[in-house]
Order: C-alpha cells, then sequence, then structure tokens
C-alpha cells in the first residue's frame, strides 16, 4: 500500500498529460444534446463518482446523479436512455454489474463512458470511449493510486463537458486547475507526521465520523471507507449537512470527528460545525493540506491524506493494511 501511495505523483502527472487528448476524444461522443449526466461504480470508484456528480452538474448545466445497478441487474428496468451520457468507474473492469449494466444502458440509447486502469478489461467492450489511469498494476487491496487517478479523469471528463456548454459560465471549470496536483501530493506523502500523530491518539477506537461538504463529501466517504477496510474501525462517512440531521448524536456520545477541509464554498458549513463541536465538547480532528490549491486539486489531496491515516491506523492497531482479513481485490458483485 504504500508504495503504490508513493506512485501517485507520476500516475497523475501521467494523467495530465494525456487529458487534452482524453478530452477530445469525449467531446467525439457527447450527445448533441446532452440531457444529464449519470455515474455507475462500487466501492471507491462509487466515492469518485460522488465527486464527478458535482462537478459534472456544475459544469456541464444538465442535471447529473449516481446509478443503482441492481435496477437493471436485479429489477430489469426499462428506461429509455436517449440523450445521456454514462461514466462507468471500475477500477478493474471487470466487475460483472458495471460490465451488464454499461451494456444494457448502451442499449437503450446511452452514451457510455468507462473509466478504469488498465486495457483489455470487459469494460472495454461495452463502452463507447475508454479512459485510463494507466497506473500500473495495484496489488493492495485498498485502493489507492486508482482512486486518485480515477478523480483526476473526472476532472477531464468534466471539464470536456464545460467546453461542449453553450455559453459556459465560470463555473465550467479553469484551465490547468490540477496543474499542482501531482506537487501537492508528492508533498504530502513525504510528510506523513500529522496522519502518523493522530494514528496515535486514535488507535484504540471503534467508530468514528469523517464528514466534508461540496466536492469534499467525496474525500470524506473515501478516507472512511479506507479506514474500514483498512483497521476494521467503523468509520462512516457523511455530509456535514446529514450529520446535522440526527447522525450527530452519535458524536455527542463519544465518537470523534475528523472533518475533511475541500478548499471550496462549502468549507463555511465545516467552519460551523467546528464551532458547533468545540461548543459541546466533543472531540474532532483535521488534517493538513499545502496551501493555495484549486478545490478540485485540494479534494485529491485530502484523499491521498486519508489513505495515510487508514495505513498508519492499521500499523498503529497491529493490523496489515496490504491484506486485510477476509477481504479481496476485486469483488463480484452481479
Amino acid at each position: 500500500m504504500a508504495a503504490e501511495m508513493a506512485e501517485q505523483p507520476g500516475v497523475l502527472a501521467g494523467v495530465l498529460r494525456r487529458a487534452e487528448t482524453d478530452a477530445e476524444a469525449i467531446r467525439a461522443v457527447l450527445p448533441g444534446s446532452l440531457a444529464g449526466t449519470m455515474f455507475l461504480a462500487r466501492g471507491s470508484s462509487d466515492n469518485a463518482a460522488v465527486f464527478g456528480r458535482y462537478l459534472a452538474e456544475l459544469r456541464s448545466g444538465r442535471p447529473a446523479g449516481l446509478m443503482a445497478p441492481s435496477l437493471y441487474t436485479r429489477y430489469h428496468a426499462a428506461v429509455d436512455w436517449s440523450g445521456f451520457l454514462v461514466v462507468a468507474l471500475s477500477q478493474s473492469g471487470a466487475t460483472p454489474e458495471i460490465v451488464r449494466t454499461c451494456a444494457d444502458l448502451r442499449a437503450a440509447g446511452a452514451t457510455v463512458i468507462g473509466l478504469t486502469n488498465l486495457p483489455g478489461s470487459p469494460l472495454a467492450e461495452v463502452v463507447d470511449r475508454e479512459l485510463l489511469a494507466k497506473a500500473g498494476p495495484e496489488r493492495a487491496v485498498p485502493a489507492t493510486k486508482t482512486v486518485t487517478a480515477q478523480l483526476a479523469l473526472l476532472v477531464t471528463v468534466t471539464s470536456a463537458l464545460a467546453a461542449a456548454r453553450p455559453q459556459a459560465g465560470p463555473a465550467a471549470g479553469e484551465a490547468g486547475e490540477l496543474a499542482a496536483l501531482p506537487d501537492a501530493v508528492a508533498a504530502v506523502l513525504h510528510d506523513p507526521s500529522p496522519a502518523r500523530q493522530l494514528a496515535a491518539r486514535w488507535q484504540g477506537l471503534d467508530r468514528l465520523v469523517v464528514a466534508g461538504r461540496g466536492l469534499a463529501y467525496a474525500a470524506a466517504l473515501e478516507t472512511a471507507l479506507k479506514i474500514k477496510e483498512t483497521t476494521g474501525i467503523l468509520a462512516e462517512g457523511i455530509s456535514t449537512a446529514d450529520l446535522l440531521h440526527g447522525p450527530i448524536a452519535a458524536v455527542y456520545a463519544g465518537a470523534p470527528v475528523l472533518l475533511i477541509e475541500g478548499g471550496g464554498p462549502a468549507d463555511t458549513d465545516l467552519a460551523d460545525l467546528r464551532t458547533l463541536l468545540a461548543a459541546r465538547g466533543a472531540e474532532q480532528a483535521g488534517l493538513p493540506l499545502p496551501p493555495g490549491l484549486p478545490e478540485t486539486a485540494q479534494v485529491i489531496t485530502a484523499v491521498v491524506r486519508g489513505q495515510q491515516l487508514a495505513r498508519e491506523l492499521a500499523l498503529a492497531r497491529g493490523a496489515n493494511p496490504d491484506a486485510p482479513a477476509h477481504l479481496s481485490k476485486v469483488t463480484a458483485t452481479t
């Protein structure tokens, strides 16, 4: 896991080098009149899809959402997908329900783009375009470099949507927004001490809340998943807004909160939550990130901090972060 985390600056630099070519390939297959964008994924890829869903709606000016594969594999829904773009994310490109659902959606009129790691996967056979992370083989069970590569690819996808939008406004994204990302991730990886210190403080936990809002909600979900996978701690990723609607009772009962800052407009809500938790004496913490990053780059960098914390917590608890008990690299859901 540590070795694969260390490869992330190079993998991300590769995604950025290919971004213009990838964006052109996406624009070539977009529906003439985009009805909306939907994201199809499981596991860590589903957390990346949350990031994409926010960006797609902001940048395309059309609705965006997350799909439920069981509607097609179990309920056999008959839906007209004409005019829709579907973005399917699968690190392996081999999850049966993702592959089958893509085939069904494409047959029902959708344009389907597949985001995966390496060429030659079953997913490639059922999509209109395939974008590759090219992160190399990932052997540790917890996905790291493939997740951050997917997040960067989603910036490419949604930037292409923005460019295709008539009279694109300021929400369409900015050129070079991820230019500083490889160096920012390298800086985080070279300084594991904040994560190590927090892991020493929290190594005895049995539950944890990880909170963020807006784009940072995706980082909160992914950090919580990595902690669950590597340690067995019951960690819940949640929006700061949803946390206030009842689940905060678990915090008042003793569950610590890890706050994820995204560097965007939703951080105002995070500041309000921090003040509320302090007033109630609830335990909270955050992890530092390099300053001055655009929101998309900061969220991806926050995911890397979350990976660090998950690994350090596992080591502090005497667990093996590379191969958590009872888990496998590919989960063959159907």
